[in-house]
């Protein structure tokens, strides 16, 4: 992942249409359930071990790591979380994420503050069902937003067509969509180097051991998940997961300080293993977000 949610919200907000908006937003219900405000990348499988988990003691980082891998094996999960970001937006997100082969997952996301949940409120959307599929995923919208696309309600969004987004914001939204395991915070932890055990606690019915770091940019070894923080304009992140017997994230919470205000994510995980298929909505109820762009530039253009 290149920076953060905010930064890929903000890029395509400056676009200035609301079917942009709305593949931000989309984005930022996945990203908070499943990722982390710097989000994270599939792609360092067989990678160097993180440069900070050396500075771990034995125990803590064989223990993060046997997180990694059963959430890997574990393909999929039961998501909750409520996330807010600064002055611009906070959110409560509840679905289904699978990450066995290819991702995909069913999210309903509420907006419940910030500019641009009032955007979406003046369009009726201020509650919005998301579906990912491997080569796309779709947004559903209220009534009066489907008003505007010839009475369809729901938003086909192609991975590819993304990168054509201004300001480089639509391929983050495209690495996002294609990282939906929660492990980000795992990794987080690992490149801090400043892990504790906090002691065991209750979770939801769960027995379920604590960790707890503080990630300080500048100290970080890892240059590439540093410049993705700095990018963010993050300085410092405080990280927390409690790990169930199986290995298995059951809830984790990250604060953060960015330019538009303090930032904080909660997320809970259950059912791990669930069934995770999703199709597609009907074609007739469905507008092709490339069309809307492009129908939206050539109204808007001036006369030759």
């Amino acid at each position: 992942m290149r920076d953060s949610g905010v930064r890929g919200i903000r890029g395509l907000r400056r676009v200035g249409r609301p079917v942009a908006v709305t593949a931000a937003l989309v984005v930022a219900g996945v990203a908070m359930s499943a990722c982390s405000f710097s989000g994270g990348s599939d792609d360092d499988e067989g990678a160097e071990p993180t440069p900070g988990a050396s500075r771990l003691d034995a125990r803590t980082a064989a223990a993060l790591d046997a997180v990694e891998k059963a959430t890997d094996r574990a393909g999929s999960a039961r998501v909750s979380s409520s996330s807010v970001m600064g002055d611009l937006l906070s959110m409560r997100t509840a679905g289904v994420l699978g990450w066995a082969g290819e991702p995909v997952g069913r999210l309903s996301i509420t907006y419940t503050g910030g500019e641009l949940a009032e955007s979406m409120r003046a369009l009726n959307s201020s509650s919005m069902e998301a579906r990912l599929l491997p080569d796309a995923y779709y947004a559903k919208v209220g009534d009066k937003f489907a008003a505007q696309m010839h009475g369809k309600h729901w938003i086909r969004y192609a991975y590819d067509d993304l990168a054509d987004l201004p300001g480089g914001s639509g391929t983050y939204l495209k690495d996002q969509l294609h990282n939906t395991a929660p492990v980000q915070p795992v990794k987080l932890l690992l490149a801090s180097g400043d892990v504790r055990g906090a002691g065991t606690e209750t979770v939801r019915g769960e027995r379920t051991t604590r960790y707890s770091g503080t990630v300080e940019v500048a100290a970080l070894a890892d240059s590439a998940l540093k410049d993705q923080l700095v990018q963010a304009g993050v300085t410092t992140e405080t990280v927390d997961i409690w790990v169930n017997d199986q290995n298995l994230l059951v809830k984790k919470v990250e604060r953060g300080e960015l330019a538009s205000g303090r930032m904080s994510s909660t997320a809970y995980y259950s059912a791990y293993g669930v069934k995770a298929a999703v199709a597609a909505p009907g074609g007739g109820d469905t507008v092709d977000f490339k069309d809307l762009l492009g129908n939206s530039e050539a109204s808007s253009a001036p006369p030759g």
